[in-house]
């Protein structure tokens, strides 16, 4: 079986998944078509996908060629596959998050009456849509959606539910590579003292050269990190911003921090070992933390996401000990929407960064949630992991995805 496979280009979170669901399916064929930070992570993980294509001048073909299509929360990919009138799996791990500005009903009228003679007329037809009512139309017009769990997400599946005729809704756990976890750490000792993970971080604004006032931030936080925590001789940064040629060693008073972005694998190894671990609080890269036993400390968010993902999990050790923006700048200014609110932490990220006394602020927060994160007993910690296992458990993706392609 030929299966087409693609992933929202919005940091690492969506193509982390469907490479989750790639290995699941290995005894197909499964090609990847994706540009931009999505197919960075491809070609990072080629283990993962048989074939690595760009979306220009292929996508279409590839489509009508194939026998099934997964996509990770790219609406377009789902889109081509319902006019090629090929089966499409939705993979989704923000299924409640998606801000819908219409009635559910009004956005399944409209995928009720698609036209089907090609791709751009059916991409006019839902054009007044935005782009997070895309990714429920996709959903609606999917064979079957495997939804990862999430507070508050049961009110969207009951909606989903009321309407009727629909996708087969598949309710899972962790959509993450269980297979590349690496076991329990030997004699050996770690590598590094702290690992800081950005994940990404490109998105629909954010970018490496542009809109990047987050990283900036986080840079000069780093370079004072030394001051502040003598501890971490050695730390390791891994991200999307971190590729290639931005890969370098930074050495100051005996003590060296070193950028890069690693495999999925080598970084799962990575988070295993390492004694503390700071990360962006994205769904995919928390999942992974649980499921090696970590628990981390979440750094401040880097987009409207992940301050919705922060908030839903406010009643856990894991959101109490979360760093906010908010704990520096009040949100009176953020929208409860994704691209104006993530404009706006990109404009208090700018802010923090250049004035003096709002950066204080900013490092002696952050140094209060890192010293808290430390103090945190061995028991301590395992309630965290336990408490949002129990939140966010579900059935195994393997068993979904097994059950979805033996029909």
């Amino acid at each position: 079986m030929r299966i087409v496979m693609g992933a929202q280009n919005c940091g690492f979170g969506p193509v982390a998944e469907l490479a989750a669901v790639s290995r699941l399916l290995a005894g197909h064929e499964r090609v990847f078509v994706g540009d931009g930070v999505a197919a960075s992570f491809a070609r990072a993980d080629p283990d993962a996908f048989d074939d690595i294509r760009p979306v220009s001048g292929t996508v279409d073909a590839l489509v009508e060629s194939s026998d099934h299509v997964v996509s990770a929360m790219d609406a377009g990919l789902a889109l081509r596959a319902v006019v090629a009138r090929r089966p499409v799996v939705m993979v989704d791990s923000l299924f409640g998050f998606w801000q819908l500005g219409r009635p559910l009903a009004r956005i399944r009228d409209l995928c009720e009456s698609l036209p089907r003679s090609g791709f751009t007329a059916a991409d006019a037809h839902l054009r007044q849509l935005s782009s997070h009512e895309r990714v429920v139309a996709a959903h609606l017009l999917a064979t079957d959606s495997v939804i990862q769990n999430f507070p508050g997400i049961g009110a969207r599946l009951a909606e989903f539910a009321a309407l009727g005729s629909g996708p087969a809704m598949h309710l899972t756990g962790a959509i993450i590579d269980h297979t590349g976890l690496p076991g329990a750490s030997g004699a050996a000792p770690p590598e590094y003292d702290l690992l800081v993970n950005v994940g990404g971080f490109r998105n629909f604004l954010l970018d490496f050269e542009s809109n990047n006032d987050y990283l900036l931030l986080l840079g000069r936080r780093l370079e004072d990190l030394p001051c502040d925590w003598p501890r971490f001789r050695r730390v390791l940064v891994c991200g999307g911003p971190f590729a290639g040629r931005r890969e370098r060693t930074v050495s100051y008073a005996g003590r060296e921090t070193t950028y890069r972005c690693l495999p999925q694998r080598e970084l799962l190894r990575q988070v295993a070992h390492t004694p503390a671990y700071l990360m962006a609080p994205g769904l995919t890269a928390l999942h992974e933390a649980l499921a090696l036993d970590r628990l981390p400390l979440a750094l401040h968010e880097q987009h409207y996401a992940h301050v919705f993902t922060v908030r839903r999990l406010d009643g856990t050790l894991f959101g109490r000990t979360a760093n906010r923006f908010s704990d520096i700048v009040p949100y009176d200014d953020v929208p409860e929407e994704d691209f104006a609110g993530t404009a706006a932490l990109v404009r208090i990220a700018g802010r923090i960064r250049t004035d003096e006394d709002l950066y204080a602020a900013f490092r002696r927060s952050f140094n209060e949630r890192v010293e808290q994160y430390l103090s945190l007993t061995s028991a301590r910690r395992r309630h965290g992991v336990r408490e949002l296992r129990d939140v966010l458990g579900g059935e195994p993706v393997a068993s979904v995805v097994a059950r979805i392609f033996a029909q």
